[in-house]
């Protein structure tokens, strides 16, 4: 057992000392699947160690001849690469052009990376939004750039998307002596769906259709050459190649896709087994057909799962405590009397830097959705992809994971969760209030701007989609200033103040003041009808039965 926790340990938290974010989620939505026409890729930046804020690269109109590399996790200097003449215009995860290139990592075989490598997997991305337009040609540059300078990261997937196509591209170094990467990318069949989250989920390939699938010329006879593989071409699997499945990349990763494909697709209830770490041999699709098209609200949602409704569900065991709370604190796996345990690790979680959802759409108008902190708390705000600048709270350099600001979005949301873990059944109902209002008023306010800019120019149309993303975010963080606020004083010391309305009238309306709660009539501002919720039911009784000898009232 031991042996195979080891892979789910790597998998699904972040080392302590400069290792890879190993616990990211990402979802793929194709435009034939959207509600909207656009195509959606999820990402959630999980991370001890990573701050949450919203990149931005505006191209300088003389690019320097050099440009030097550091490592994204750990801010390690890697080298310089030669700088392109051309650069464009980022905003996190996503370009001018609607190009969206996110991660997750899922390790594979340690002797494959590269210490000299110039280019890690985080660069990897950036640097790639900066100098393609398209899918296509980011799986290009990506090749490129890992064959020229040296790959210095583990086993990656990327979800690479632009308004007409999405693909699942998977790649690993081939280690100290041999610079490069192998890899396979594969394009997602329009109207179906695709996931991963930190394990390889690319198996067999075909060879011959260059439309839908690309790949390295030696991925095949590399693996030969390391001992990896001894099989025939057609039967020759990426996966279990370079990333073999075990109980810890089922469990700890292949689940949180199967949660988000059971969500959309009938049947996958025949996978449960596999995604329990159970049977290796009943595998998942790389991809599935959705029974309904997808809404964006839909796909902010499956972000925020914890495998409710299965039997992995987190808010229901002992575990969860007397609130249920849907998280264990790390390590991901506990021993009691010499036998070994998971804790499981779903689709939300604690230790998120950032998560977004980015929408790339015909008109070259992409909106990166972009939230920080854990996304069943918090709440993502629309941000254009060709804005010229980013909300203040959100910006590089506002805090630091060791340095807090009263400004900071990251700090603020952090905050309002935290407090929420220690009663997590109520204190998460209202901040779920807020933030499915902001979110459903943002979906509506978006297609207003979207007519509103149609018939703008270039310039006047980046200009107002960048104060509409600025001022929106601000907004945001207004509410949620208000809503930490609203929650202290509401369950403060684990009791529950009444109220004259619920929290959207405090954080979005008119209220605001003490005149919200109720208070005992002698107009003195002192609370009156205090609750005293207590635990739920299963917490006591687990409670009575380790103790209730001492605890008895009798």
């Amino acid at each position: 057992m031991k042996r195979i926790l080891r892979n789910l340990a790597l998998a699904v938290a972040a080392l302590a000392t400069g290792a890879p974010a190993l616990a990211c989620t990402n979802f793929i939505i194709t435009r034939g699947a959207s509600s909207d026409g656009s195509i959606m890729v999820t990402y959630a930046a999980d991370s001890h160690q990573l701050y949450g804020c919203l990149y931005k690269h505006n191209p300088a109109k003389r690019a320097a001849a050099l440009l030097p590399v550091y490592e994204w996790d750990t801010g390690k200097y890697l080298g310089d690469i030669a700088q392109t003449p051309t650069t464009y215009s980022t905003v996190g995860n996503m370009n001018e052009h609607s190009l969206i290139i996110t991660e997750t990592t899922y390790g594979g075989r340690d002797e494959l990376t590269d210490p000299a490598g110039k280019i890690d997997y985080g660069s990897l991305i950036y640097i790639t939004l900066q100098r393609a337009r398209t899918a296509r040609e980011a799986i290009g540059t990506i090749v490129d750039l890992a064959n020229t300078y040296g790959y210095a990261s583990s086993g990656e997937s990327f979800s690479i998307a632009d308004a007409d196509e999405a693909w699942i591209m998977e790649l690993i170094g081939k280690g100290p002596s041999n610079k490069g990467i192998v890899w396979v990318a594969r394009r997602i069949p329009d109207g179906y769906i695709c996931a991963h989250a930190n394990h390889a989920r690319i198996t067999t390939f075909p060879k011959d259709d260059p439309e839908n699938c690309l790949y390295a010329p030696d991925v095949i006879s590399f693996a030969r050459e390391q001992g990896y593989y001894d099989g025939s071409d057609d039967d020759f699997s990426f996966s279990d190649t370079y990333a073999p499945l075990d109980f810890g990349g089922m469990r700890g990763c292949e689940a949180r896709v199967w949660s988000f494909f059971r969500t959309f697709a009938d049947g996958m209830d025949r996978y449960a087994d596999y995604a329990m770490g159970r049977n290796a041999a009943n595998r998942m699709p790389l991809w599935v057909k959705p029974s309904r098209k997808i809404t964006p609200k839909e796909v902010f949602d499956a972000m925020r799962d914890h495998y409710e409704g299965t039997p992995m569900d987190m808010t229901v065991d002992l575990g969860a405590g007397g609130h249920g709370l849907p998280y264990r604190w790390r390590p991901m796996s506990f021993e009691v009397d010499g036998k070994e345990y998971v804790n499981e690790r779903a689709t939300a979680t604690q230790q998120t830097g950032f998560w977004l959802v980015g929408q790339a759409r015909k008109d070259k108008t992409g909106i990166l959705w972009f939230g920080v902190d854990d996304a069943a708390t918090s709440c993502l705000t629309p941000v254009y992809c060709n804005t010229t600048e980013v909300p203040e709270c959100m910006a590089e350099g506002n805090g630091s994971m060791l340095e807090y600001t009263p400004t900071s979005a990251f700090w603020l949301f952090n905050r309002v969760t935290n407090f929420a873990y220690m009663r997590y059944d109520m204190i998460s109902a209202d901040i779920r209030r807020v933030v499915d209002f902001w979110e459903n008023s943002m979906l509506k306010a978006v297609a207003g701007v979207d007519a509103d800019v149609a018939t703008m120019s270039d310039k006047a149309r980046k200009k107002r989609l960048t104060r509409f993303s600025t001022e929106t975010a601000q907004t945001m963080f207004d509410n949620w200033t208000r809503l930490d606020k609203y929650l202290l004083i509401k369950y403060m010391d684990g009791n529950v103040k009444s109220e004259h309305a619920d929290v959207l009238k405090y954080v979005i309306g008119e209220g605001g003041d003490a005149s919200h709660f109720v208070e005992n009539g002698n107009g003195r501002d002192i609370p009156d009808k205090i609750q005293f919720p207590g635990y739920n039911e299963k917490w006591k009784r687990a409670v009575a039965a380790d103790n209730g000898e001492i605890l008895r009232a009798e």
